[in-house]
């Protein structure tokens, strides 16, 4: 293992899983450490009952995303979504429609096609996530959830020829299922612009993980029953200090599945998650500093 250790560090990878856990020097633009996404919230009327629950907290929300896709909104759905984001000054990150759950394929419903993640099956469906970007930036979205690499490819090749608006944001989904530097590494060159590592991720992993790379990393705090539903809001301090800059995904274990519909006291039970979390940080990690309001990229 000597020598492929060695290549690893020579090409500027981490040689294994940082055990040592050093804490990472690297910030938002802002100067901020940590920031909070709640996500599953799949309407205005829910992102609004939301963002007012988050107030009562007297806490700031960094991101809201939704998860079951543009495809499932109306445009005037859409609008009034993007339009509460713009008054809250947070981000909005809307869900690429066209997924394995939805295709024609029942792969995905199969013990076996676990496997094959939330990937897209076949270019029509490559075509079809891509139509569902340019409708939700249209109406002023320009952050978007992605599922499938070639897709995020391709998003980041019309991107860069001016094809989509060049300040959309990509994150990739847990659904693609990576969780090692090499990985997160390759994500990052081709587009990500935040990545979501699979949930169960240890922080000795998640330490490498920041080594290799320079952009935001989410990590799930809590999640649904459907994928775990384990919580780890003890392990925030310490997630935020060996991964900074990085995105406390919470909220998720108030959902039964990944894609729930949250109702409006789902909302507000997922702002109580948050400032569980952010009382965890306050006593555990004080000097832990949270990006503030407005700063988003």
């Amino acid at each position: 293992m000597k020598e492929t250790r060695e290549f690893l560090k020579k090409i500027g990878m981490p040689a294994g899983d940082a055990y040592d856990l050093p804490a990472s020097e690297k910030r938002f633009n802002d100067g901020g450490q940590y920031r909070f996404e709640v996500p599953g919230i799949q309407g205005p009327k829910v992102m609004e009952a939301l963002l007012e629950a988050m107030d009562g907290y007297g806490i700031y929300l960094h991101r809201v995303t939704q998860t079951k896709g543009i495809m499932m909104l109306t445009d005037n759905e859409i609008m009034a979504m993007v339009k509460l984001a713009k008054e809250a000054e947070t981000d909005l990150i809307l869900a690429i429609g066209p997924r394995a759950t939805t295709d024609t394929s029942a792969s995905v419903n199969t013990v076996e096609g676990v496997r094959m993640g939330y990937r897209l099956r076949g270019q029509e469906q490559i075509v079809r996530a891509v139509e569902d970007v340019k409708r939700a930036a249209a109406f002023g979205c320009r952050s978007f959830l992605v599922y499938d690499e070639g897709c995020l490819w391709l998003l980041n090749e019309m991107r860069k020829a001016g094809e989509i608006p060049s300040d959309c944001h990509f994150k990739v989904s847990a659904h693609a299922g990576h969780g090692n530097p090499c990985s997160a590494k390759l994500l990052e060159q081709i587009g990500a612009n935040s990545i979501n590592p699979v949930r169960d991720i240890q922080l000795q992993m998640l330490a490498a993980m920041r080594q290799a790379i320079d952009i935001p990393i989410d990590i799930h705090t809590e999640n649904p029953k459907s994928t775990g539903g384990f919580i780890r809001h003890y392990e925030v301090p310490e997630m935020i200090r060996v991964a900074a800059p990085i995105y406390l995904k919470t909220g998720g274990s108030v959902a039964k599945t990944h894609s729930w519909d949250s109702t409006e006291s789902d909302a507000k039970a997922r702002a109580k998650q948050v400032s569980l979390v952010k009382r965890v940080i306050d006593s555990y990690y004080p000097e832990a500093v949270q990006s503030p309001k407005g700063g988003l990229r």
